[in-house]
């Protein structure tokens, strides 16, 4: 994605009210042309609110939202370029797979041999061409989920919104349809924003992403830069597995702060200008190494409480001195040392490790 990339939708201090609740509180956020944007937080923060009022499903209480820089708020939802995949794939049971994926072709008057010949190259992206005679029914759940991506790519949107389209699949093919949805949104180039309650969705398969809860804009960046610098701690605590460790800042000097926990073994990180006071560390299990001695001299001493095999790790649960639990995730080959439950252990910070978050 070029650095001057064309902002595809422009949504500008939205605000959604229902009667005296405020679902969405003053929304501000831009969509890149050909990107694969997504829009992740826990039920009931307003994402799928958004992704309605950008549809024309829900209208704009305040604000205005921008396509391709023209004004759409004023525009019903059959006027706008833009095709929407639901939960449910709400697919004709009557129709075939070929009529399914047409119909909406010859709804905009486009003629039955055109729109069943488009539908028949959107079959063949989503790899269902061989299944163009059958019914939904006798359909697996993904290909369903397919064939409601073809009929939604058939008209060349500009903008395809997806509202949770994976959440009724089962875990691995939910993965599976995760990297060929990413594919289809490179193939075609048109922007998706997707919407998902996942973060490992989310991570896996965004250009960027937006953090929403309790309508409001929690963080938006790319998603190494969300997981690695969480800006505050729900974004820290939502986005993947963390320690949240309370501390007090004793030192803030250069940019970096001094950080006690518990009963007073002090971690280095970088501080924000207005660090000071209590505070709280956010630590990923992955970024800390265990040990048997402190040859570094700064490593917080602690007692392994129980280890967890989940798969390709082992989450070591330990009680910092004096101070919190933690976790610890260790890799679970045969190069890795496993310290048994009651070993005394030292606990070292990968450089950067620390996020200091003071709210």
């Amino acid at each position: 994605m070029s650095q001057v990339a064309e902002i595809a939708v422009d949504v500008q201090n939205a605000v959604k009210r229902y009667g005296d609740f405020t679902a969405l509180k003053s929304i501000s956020l831009g969509v890149y042309h050909n990107e694969f944007f997504t829009l992740l937080g826990p039920s009931g923060c307003g994402k799928t609110t958004l992704l309605r009022m950008i549809a024309g499903f829900e209208d704009v209480t305040e604000g205005a939202i921008f396509l391709f820089g023209t004004e759409i708020d004023a525009l019903p939802p059959n006027k706008r370029p833009v095709n929407t995949v639901f939960q449910n794939y709400a697919l004709f049971p009557h129709m075939t797979v070929l009529e399914n994926a047409s119909f909406g072709l010859e709804m905009l008057g486009k003629s039955r041999a055109e729109a069943k010949a488009r539908a028949g190259e959107m079959l063949e992206l989503v790899q269902l061409s061989q299944f163009a005679s059958r019914k939904p029914a006798q359909l697996s759940g993904g290909q369903q989920q397919r064939v409601a991506l073809a009929r939604a790519l058939a008209p060349s949107p500009k903008v395809l919104l997806l509202d949770e389209p994976l959440s009724a699949l089962d875990l691995k093919l939910r993965k599976a349809m995760q990297i060929e949805l990413k594919h289809i949104q490179r193939e075609t180039g048109i922007t998706f924003i997707f919407v998902t309650h996942d973060q490992e969705e989310a991570l896996t398969m965004s250009d960027r992403i937006a953090v929403m809860s309790a309508g409001e804009l929690q963080q938006l960046g790319a998603p190494r830069e969300i997981y690695e610098h969480p800006q505050n701690r729900f974004v820290a605590d939502f986005i993947g597995e963390t320690n949240l460790i309370e501390v007090t800042i004793s030192e803030v000097a250069d940019g970096r702060a001094k950080c006690r926990i518990g009963g007073g073994h002090v971690i280095e990180c970088d501080a924000p200008g207005q660090a000071s006071g209590s505070a709280c560390l956010s630590v990923r299990p992955e970024r800390m190494v265990l040990s048997a001695g402190n040859a570094s001299g700064i490593a917080v001493p602690a007692r392994v409480v129980e280890n967890i095999f989940v798969g390709t790790d082992i989450a070591t649960w330990l009680k910092v001195d004096g101070g919190p639990e933690i976790s610890v995730r260790i890799s679970n080959s045969a190069r890795s040392t496993i310290f048994e439950p009651g070993a005394n252990v030292f606990v070292n910070f990968e450089a950067g490790a620390a996020r200091l978050l003071m709210d």
